[in-house]
């Protein structure tokens, strides 16, 4: 199974750039969409309803802003949104119950310049990490997914001395990171490839970044400890265009609805 994430900046400005070509030829199994920016009725019929998927959406009261959205060959057993207010109103989570697993779909706060919004990222980060602990203590396995909108460790980024006070590089959200892996949780493109340098995500459009590869990795896909074994790969596909994120994935051996 083959699960992507995909942070597009614009859902209908993807699909100007040949994102609906994309996705039948990449053809995932589950592929999370983060900073959709846009509500169902704004949508043409192939973007909501692709051939072949089951599609469901979370917008933000906000238009044009933030939103997250699942495609899925598969029907879930059940789709909810995160279930807190002050969240599900941007739009941040799309959560699906596959029975064997369940598929978080999240797109993480920026926490701004100057920290303007870091308190609500923190409690978004907190909510998240508690909503995890439960389902796994409930015997549950999860894949949380998504624009996290941190860069985790040096290696994570270009110029870490650069960026010491950037959001998305903050102690405050490196710290909660490192929480976040010590109560269970694994980064799977790290299991994989531990060390490996120049691994990006995201690159700013300004001063050709993603050309000479001055990036960040903020998008990831995490799973609990108990749900590693079936995890076969994850990787990062820097080669796709049409967003200043490029997709992310994870193959896994998993037992669904």
């Amino acid at each position: 199974m083959k699960i992507l994430s995909w942070n597009v900046n614009g859902i209908r400005a993807v699909e100007k750039k040949g994102f609906l070509e994309w996705l039948r030829a990449e053809s995932p199994d589950m592929l999370c969409i983060q900073e959709t920016k846009a509500e169902p009725g704004q949508l043409s019929e192939d973007l909501y309803n692709p051939p072949g998927y089951f599609s469901y959406w979370a917008s933000a009261k906000k238009k044009g802003y933030s939103g997250t959205a699942l495609y899925s060959k598969t029907k879930p057993l059940d789709v909810q949104p995160f279930g807190l207010a002050e969240f599900d109103d941007e739009g941040r989570v799309v959560q699906a119950d596959y029975g064997g697993f369940i598929l978080i779909c999240a797109y993480f706060p920026n926490s701004q310049d100057f920290a303007k919004r870091l308190p609500y990222k923190l409690e978004f980060c907190m909510a998240m990490l508690e909503h995890c602990k439960k389902l796994v203590s409930q015997g549950r396995h999860i894949i949380l997914c998504g624009d996290y909108n941190i860069a985790h460790t040096r290696i994570d980024l270009a110029r870490p001395d650069e960026n010491k006070n950037s959001a998305g590089f903050l102690p405050q959200e490196r710290a909660w990171f490192d929480a976040w892996l010590e109560s269970g949780f694994v980064d799977t493109f790290r299991h994989f490839h531990p060390d490996k340098r120049d691994c990006y995500t995201w690159w700013t459009y300004r001063g050709r970044a993603r050309e000479r590869n001055v990036g960040w990795r903020i998008d990831y896909h995490c799973v609990d400890r108990g749900f590693l074994s079936q995890v076969e790969a994850a990787g990062i596909r820097p080669d796709i265009q049409g967003s200043d994120h490029c997709p992310v994935g994870i193959t896994a051996t998993v037992h669904s609805v």
